[in-house]
């Protein structure tokens, strides 16, 4: 069932833009008579010529809606001075409602367009239907045909073209929740590393649980890449690194380690590299983004573990891949953890502390019960210790200066950290970074 409609009158013959309040009404009442559309929300897209007042816009059109009271409730005029603005902002209104079913109605020679203008700022939570709006400039009538032909693939250019539109209105926008913030350990030498773990604040990322720096997209979440790469341009112009030598794992919630300039593995969580330049990056949001540098081959990893990849050892994996490739001293290695869900928090089913508990029962609190507290940082500390890291090479919540702790609770901190146990499905993610200066 369609939940909300689109009428894009954006790009309109000349002659056309000058009678706007008719075809508005032309268009709603070809909606209600040949579509039999009942959705809750009709968003109207319309170009806003440069020097134009915004305001009054929506009371200039309403003329148009006489006859369609019980739509004119549900209606909102979106102008803006391209397609990337008023389609954004489009979206903003249906995240706000939560909508995700959504009939599009554009003239023929849109279509394609419009497609690739979707596919870059919307993810596969959303479902589109395209209806044809035909028009008659001439006779400066509208009419809407059921018949869909599918037209020619746009050219590279014009997609080029789209993109870079998009782009620059993304980096237009103000960046949510304050300033970007990045957390960095004392442990990691600056003069050889640039390192750090994100926050949450700084970036353009709106929707409640993703917002506002959210650093990973997929088909679940509403955050579409081009909103994550930009988030992701803030970052490196914060952090000072490049974007486009950024390597995150692919996150398999195992203990593959990916070596950087060898074959890449279709899915690894752990990544380490001696080349200067690169940045690495493991995201988390609860599980553990574990950083790894050696001050003196001069080499430095990520990792991502989960309690699926503590368990299987990732973090030792990728000592281990730094020490072979590399080779690392295993004393040489500091290892720092980042904010994750803490003991306080976390829990895991019976069953599966059991595993913890046989690591150390000290990572593991109310045993007996369904669903004991889970200590993974603790796990992660004595896997990496009895694998050859030197405990005071290895920086978490332990520590005795609590005033260097950068390994905080992220189900506790929701003004600071996203988290998938705090806030479900459509959570947002934070990362750690790494690489070695040139």
């Amino acid at each position: 069932m369609v939940e909300a409609v689109l009428i894009d009158l954006f790009s309109l013959p000349a002659n056309l833009q000058n009678n706007i309040q008719g075809l508005l009404h032309n268009t709603l009442e070809a909606i209600e008579k040949c579509s039999s559309i009942r959705a809750p929300c009709v968003y109207v897209m319309c170009c806003q010529r440069q020097g134009s007042e915004r305001k009054g816009e929506q009371e200039f059109l309403l003329p148009a809606l006489r006859g369609f009271q019980t739509l004119k409730r549900r209606l909102e005029v979106v102008c803006a001075q391209t397609t990337a603005a008023a389609l954004y902002t489009v979206k903003q209104r249906l995240d706000e409602k939560d909508l995700s079913i959504i009939k599009v109605i554009l003239p023929a020679l849109r279509k394609d367009l419009m497609k690739v203008y979707i596919d870059h700022l919307f993810t596969a939570v959303y479902h589109f239907e395209f209806e044809d709006l035909q028009v008659v400039s001439d006779r400066e009538s509208l009419h809407i045909s059921e018949h869909q032909n599918e037209g020619q693939t746009l050219p590279s250019q014009d997609v080029a073209l789209i993109r870079s539109e998009i782009q620059m209105y993304l980096e237009s926008l103000p960046s949510l929740k304050g300033e970007l913030t990045i957390l960095r350990s004392s442990l990691i030498p600056d003069d050889i590393f640039l390192h750090g773990f994100t926050t949450r604040t700084g970036g353009i990322s709106y929707i409640p649980t993703l917002s506002s720096c959210n650093l990973f997209s997929s088909s679940k979440r509403r955050d579409p890449q081009v909103v994550v790469k930009e988030n992701l341009r803030r970052l490196a112009k914060a952090a000072g690194f490049n974007p486009e030598a950024f390597h995150r794992v692919k996150v398999d919630h195992a203990n593959a380690v990916c070596i950087m300039g060898k074959t890449e593995p279709d899915n690894y969580d752990g990544i380490v590299t001696n080349q200067k330049g690169v940045t690495l990056a493991a995201p988390g949001a609860d599980c553990i983004p574990v950083l790894f540098a050696d001050p003196v081959t001069r080499a430095c990893g990520a990792a991502h573990s989960g309690w699926k990849g503590t368990l299987l050892g990732v973090s030792m994996a990728t000592v281990n891949a730094m020490v072979s490739e590399y080779g690392c001293n295993m004393k040489d290695i500091l290892v720092v953890l980042g904010p994750s869900v803490g003991p306080c928090c976390y829990k895991l089913p019976h069953e599966s502390a059991k595993e913890f508990h046989r690591i150390d029962p000290k990572c593991v609190r109310l045993f007996d019960s369904a669903s004991p507290y889970i200590d993974i940082r603790r796990a992660t500390r004595i896997l990496l210790e009895r694998g050859g890291i030197l405990p005071e090479n290895i920086q978490d919540d332990s520590i005795t200066d609590q005033n260097q702790n950068i390994t905080f609770c992220t189900a506790c901190h929701p003004d600071k950290f996203y988290s998938h146990f705090r806030d479900g499905t459509n959570f947002g993610t934070q990362i750690g970074f790494i690489s070695i200066k040139d």
